[in-house]
């Protein structure tokens, strides 16, 4: 996708795009979905006002999210609240991100980030945090201007990172909270600190979670993560003291060291549930695996 900032300026343009756009529409946490596919049912502008003239769903707002880089086609996110459900019932046609990321496309998964992670930022940031006054959409959604005072405000994205811990037997620690699935584990996380690098924070939360001293810290990629506003900037790690492991008790309540012959059969025997196939923290566990 090609973000096209520059057409943001231009309300009179992004009426004209919105007229042919495809659009991706977002309710009650959730996106509309074919039902045979479960990839994402794009919208064209009279859909949208058929289903605000049915009192379906509310009348909501829209956000530019770019043209095709392809074919140059323009898309956008339309947000808007159902009538009658709240973030616990779904309407028909909607899932979650969560439930529906794996089995999306390239495009079709930059689109549904780029939606859920601006909608869930307007939804929680209509009033001004200088005087409290109401904030109104501008720039197509990348902005939100104060009704009164006319700052300006922008999404919030948050920095986490997400590490690969290995020992020099080339095996992985996995940790697991009691949040999660039973079985599930998976890399360690943690949200970066003001004024802390990404390395730093690696430490930090290694040793806060597993009691462990790392070093050889690399980079490996990143991933948006809008649940509901963060960025994982994952990384992989040495440990030489491995037998020092222990799960804090609190965030983390087990650990356990895996080699990929271990790996594979705690899965094959469904005694270890990975993370899933959408996320950053399978990626790093595949990446290795397949090393």
């Amino acid at each position: 996708m090609d973000r096209a900032a520059h057409l943001r300026k231009n309300p009179v343009s992004l009426d004209q795009l919105w007229a042919k756009a495809k659009i991706v529409h977002f309710s009650a946490g959730r996106l509309a979905v074919s039902a045979d596919t479960k990839q994402l049912n794009l919208l064209s502008a009279s859909q949208i006002a058929a289903l605000i003239e049915s009192e379906e769903f509310k009348s909501g707002e829209r956000y530019f999210l770019g043209l095709d880089q392809v074919d140059n086609e323009p898309y956008f996110a339309w947000n808007s609240p159902h009538q009658n459900t709240d973030d616990q019932q779904a309407p028909t046609g909607y899932l979650t991100l969560r439930e529906i990321g794996g089995e999306l496309d390239e495009l079709q998964m930059e689109l549904a980030l780029h939606a859920v992670a601006l909608s869930n930022w307007h939804n929680t940031h209509p009033h001004c945090a200088r005087c409290g006054a109401a904030t109104s959409v501008s720039l197509g959604g990348a902005v939100r201007t104060c009704d009164k005072d006319k700052s300006e405000h922008y999404p919030r994205t948050d920095c986490a990172i997400i590490v690969l811990v290995r020992d020099s037997q080339d095996r992985i620690l996995l940790g697991r909270q009691a949040i999660w699935p039973e079985g599930r584990f998976s890399c360690f996380a943690g949200f970066l600190e003001p004024g802390e690098t990404f390395e730093q924070c690696v430490q930090r939360e290694v040793f806060e979670e597993a009691g462990l001293a790392v070093r050889e810290i690399n980079y490996l990629g990143s991933q948006p993560w809008p649940f509901p506003a963060s960025i994982m900037i994952s990384f992989e790690a040495i440990t030489d003291f491995p037998e020092s492991a222990r799960p804090d008790g609190e965030e983390i309540v087990a650990i356990k060291w895996l080699s990929r012959d271990e790996l594979k059969a705690e899965v094959s025997a469904g005694t270890l549930l990975l993370p899933p196939d959408m996320s950053v923290s399978r990626k790093m566990i595949d990446r290795w695996l397949s090393a």
